[in-house]
């Protein structure tokens, strides 16, 4: 006792990985020598009475052990939640620039020239972006919650004093004795003390589909224990069920020092960075550079030519504001949120709102076999004969045995039974009912696991008796020495039953399980059978069973790989089951590797590895997290669907975690993403949502970069040769700000079905490169628009040139406000027609049409740009009307404007071989 308590003695979430590995080991050491020692003296160790525990006992051994509960993520309070949806790049870059509008428009500014606006619409917009995560992010935890609230868990254990009593999972404690029979989940580690035909199913623990047998014998191991948990053929882990036989038990060790709560612990620690995360830091840093730069420079001209260095450090300030775009975080916010609301209604919970955009920039999806691609259940799928022919009177003698055995039916007896009865009437079958009717029970000889096999005998009414018997191949062939072969009963020769071990084989290749069928007329020692009975009988053919694929996986993995998504499996069956279902749904498999040969790579090693390697068998949960970081490290972004608690830790390593919605909550608790109903083709739905989501949010990011760059490269040679300057602080800024409400549609923007096809991901590098090539385009224009003006429209909108006005003020005044007015109009005309010019690599308008939404939004904005100039505001803002010949100018201008554009983006996608 005082050597279990000193293992267990630190049973809260350990810090690290070290600690949380550590942990794992004392706990399956513990589990190794209870497995070794009979059950008599684990009880003695444990100081279990007979009875069960009395009160004082049950809360001595609580304090001792630690309580039932295994370390949860915890949602974090709403305020903490609040604090950390302010925490992000972009809006750091929008703090930055508000803390330095602060100073300069309102501290240091004149009493009658201080304008806080620039400050408050920058912070209203951080504050909208922030709210809007919030909310939403908040919305989806909720769900969550309630998702994982709608299964309350009980057990049943002895006590003293009260005997047999249901308690909840979490009252249990190390030294109670459990009764479990079929359907029951197992609440903790325990070692088996007694049962009777006790299978368990494993699947979300190990990913062994297929159930497995426990015993209560002691299973010492001569030399090093190197043997798994669930290797350990006396002992039920924590979160597994039993599917068919009852037992009794003894609890271990719960809550933490379980293995399920050793998997569990790893929810508590931070999320490494996503392939979103490091895209938007390498985005704001990007947008940073620049503006280090850019304002700079447009001081130092701007102040040499000018020779106001006041007004030279206002405007490289605006600058700096101008070329930031300013609505990014909550345009951003707002194409996540509404991805979210999407997948919504593909009945999908997004509880992380950057999982959507991580989702879409996808290009390998670990997942795991059973319960995600296969149906976590037992299905019959063949019926053979010794030849491999479908043979109607195998399964009527497989019936026979499932139907009339009196013991507890485990999954396959479920499965003949079930086959038999929708194969009822067909060529391939045979009528139960009259089966049913024509035979009865005369005696049996239940499965053990000695034999492996389970025998009936039944008899008709003229007294002729049968004896059927079903079990593990090998087993069932030591009992006969004739087959039906080719029609006939022949010997059982040791060429025939290779023969029969060969076809087997081949089955089992397939990923089939393969049992045995064996009959034997009118046999010896009816009414007292024993198993020595089990002699000279007939082989006639196999049951082979499969978990079989969803239906909707081929199409899926199909779609998926049709939208550039590798399909790799990590799973913890055997291989040759993994490699079957991966032919059935349409994987390729061109490489394998089973979890003992992973355990001897080192990271490099593995790295090399995983890029040919299609299917990952027999893995631990720590050898799946392991793949799946080797993949990320490989440059890849990497999705993981499970719904296992061996999952978790994959799904916390990968880029996005999914899982459903009858996962185990420890999984769902570590996934981005719940799919709430068995479809995967959501799963494809959700990857076309995700990179629509980052296609607008890109979109917006290059249009409005590039736009604004050009802008103040316009604005940057004016000032060297212009008089004046070609934009006040305060216009450039309102420029920006029409400009950007303009673009708040852009969320709910078409996208090319070409542009969805092949996954994206952040790339400042490309955004750099469109900012270079497209954004001096507007400059081009922006120049000869400076030159018409100077030279042209306001000379003869003023009644003189610049020069010829240099003893007049007044006119000189006017013909700077007509000169900024025209070209604030021009400016937003070209930004505009900008966005449909570069949103679609196909003729705009007439090939692709942007949103309705988004279109008139565009049209407000220019229509309210020429407002402007001609409104009462426009003496506020320094502007004057705009001359009436001038609309003919512009109309030419952004016609030339239009068709430079369009050359331009034909060679930039010829150079690039991509738009945006």
């Amino acid at each position: 006792m005082r050597r279990l308590a000193t293992m267990f003695r630190h049973n809260g979430p350990a810090a690290g990985r070290g600690s949380e590995a550590a942990r794992r080991a004392r706990a399956l050491d513990w589990l190794r020598q209870v497995s070794a020692m009979p059950a008599e003296d684990v009880l003695r160790q444990l100081g279990t009475p007979e009875g069960g525990l009395d009160p004082r006992q049950v809360e001595l051994s609580r304090v001792t052990y630690g309580s039932n509960e295994v370390a949860r993520a915890r949602r974090k309070p709403a305020i903490v939640r609040l604090a950390q949806s302010f925490v992000d790049p972009f809006n750091g870059i929008l703090a930055l620039i508000a803390v330095v509008s602060l100073f300069t428009d309102v501290i240091w500014a004149q009493p009658g020239k201080r304008d806080p606006w620039t400050v408050v619409i920058i912070l209203a917009m951080v504050v909208l972006s922030s709210l809007l995560r919030f909310v939403q992010e908040g919305r989806s935890g909720d769900a969550a919650q309630a998702l994982a609230k709608t299964i309350q868990t009980t057990c049943n254990v002895e006590r003293a004093d009260e005997g047999r009593v249901e308690i909840g999972v979490d009252q249990v404690v190390v030294g109670d004795i459990l009764h479990l029979g079929a359907g029951d989940m197992v609440p903790a580690d325990a070692r088996v003390t007694s049962c009777r035909d006790l299978f368990v199913g494993m699947s979300s623990l190990t990913g062994e589909s297929v159930p497995l047998e426990r015993t209560a014998q002691a299973a010492p191991v001569a030399g090093t224990d190197s043997r798994a948990a669930g290797e350990l053929p006396n002992v039920l882990l924590m979160g597994s069920t039993v599917v068919s036989g009852q037992a009794t038990a003894v609890v271990v060790a719960t809550g933490a020092n379980t293995m399920f709560g050793a998997i569990s612990g790893q929810l508590g620690q931070s999320r490494h960075k996503t392939s979103y995360d490091e895209g938007i830091r390498s985005v704001s840093t990007l947008l940073l550079r620049l503006m280090v730069v850019m304002a700079p420079l447009v001081f130092a001209i701007n102040g040499i030519t000018k020779g106001d260095w006041l007004e030279a450090a206002l405007f490289s300030l605006s600058v700096a504001v101008g070329l930031t775009p300013e609505m990014l975080p909550m345009i951003v916010t707002t194409c996540l949120a509404k991805g979210a609301v999407d997948l919504s209604h593909d009945e999908v919970i997004v509880k992380r709102l950057d999982a959507i955009q991580s989702l879409g920039a996808m290009d390998v999806l670990c997942t795991d076999k059973t319960g995600t691609l296969t149906e976590d259940r037992v299905m019959l799928e063949r019926h053979l004969d010794v030849m491999g022919n479908v043979d109607p009177n195998v399964l009527r003698y497989g019936f026979m045995n499932s139907f009339y055995q009196t013991g507890v039916r485990n999954l396959m007896d479920s499965a003949i039974i079930r086959r038999s009865s929708d194969l009822c009437g067909t060529d391939v079958g045979f009528d139960v009912d009259a089966v049913a009717s024509e035979w009865t029970l005369v005696d049996e000889i239940p499965f053990d696991f000695e034999r492996r096999r389970a025998s009936v005998v039944v008899g008709d009414r003229s007294g002729h008796t049968l004896m059927v018997t079903k079990g593990a191949l090998e087993e069932v062939l030591q009992a006969c020495t004739r087959v039906r072969y080719d029609g006939h009963v022949a010997p059982l020769t040791s060429e025939r039953s290779a023969e029969v071990v060969a076809r087997a084989a081949g089955l089992a290749d397939r990923g089939l399980r393969v049992l045995g069928v064996a009959i034997a007329q009118d046999p010896a020692g009816v009414h007292d059978l024993s198993s020595a009975d089990e002699k000279n009988m007939t082989f006639v053919g196999y049951l082979a069973f499969l978990d079989p694929p969803k239906q909707s996986a081929a199409a899926a993995v199909a779609a998926l790989r049709e939208h550039g998504v590798q399909t790799k499996v990590l799973t913890g069956d055997s291989l040759r089951v993994a490699c079957s279902v991966c032919k059935v749904i349409g994987i390729d498999v061109t490489g394998t590797l089973e979890g003992s040969q992973v355990e001897l790579m080192d990271d490099a090693q593995l790295e090399a590895s995983v890029e040919r390697t299609t299917v990952f068998a027999k893995l631990t949960p720590d050898q799946k997290v392991r793949v799946v970081r080797a993949l990320r490290a490989r440059g890849h972004v990497v999705g993981f669907m499970g719904d296992g608690v061996n999952d978790a830790g994959a799904m916390r390593a990968s880029d996005c975690g999914v899982s459903v919605d009858t996962a185990a909550d420890v999984s769902k608790e570590a996934a981005d993403i719940i799919l709430l109903k068995k479809d995967l083709g959501v799963l494809e739905r959700g990857v076309v949502t995700g990179r629509r989501t980052y296609a607008n949010m890109n979109k917006y990011v290059k249009m409005t970069a590039s736009s604004n760059f050009g802008n103040i490269f316009s604005v940057l040679v004016a000032s060297a040769f212009l008089p004046f300057l070609p934009a006040t602080a305060v216009q450039l800024l309102l420029l920006n700000f029409i400009y950007d409400v303009a673009c708040t549609a852009i969320p709910w923007d078409r996208v090319d079905e070409e542009d969805l096809t092949r996954p994206r991901t952040w790339a400042p590098g490309e955004i750099s490169s469109f900012m270079r090539w497209i954004g001096p385009t507007s400059s081009v224009f922006d120049v000869l628009t400076f030159a018409l003006l100077f030279l042209v429209v306001c000379p003869a909108a003023v009644g003189g040139s610049w020069s010829s006005l240099a003893g007049d003020p007044a006119r000189q005044a006017l013909f700077a406000a007509t000169f900024q007015s025209c070209w604030f109009v021009e400016s937003m005309a070209t930004q505009v027609l900008f966005v449909h010019l570069v949103r679609t690599r196909k003729v705009p308008f007439f090939q692709s049409m942007a949103d309705p939404r988004v279109c008139a939004l565009d049209v407000a904005a220019v229509a309210l740009a020429i407002a402007i100039p001609n409104s009462p505001l426009a003496e506020a803002l320094g502007m004057a009307a705009l001359p009436v010949a001038y609309y003919g100018w512009l109309a030419l201008v952004v016609a030339g404007y239009a068709a430079l554009v369009l050359v331009v983006r034909h060679l930039y996608v010829s150079r690039f071989g991509r738009l945006l």
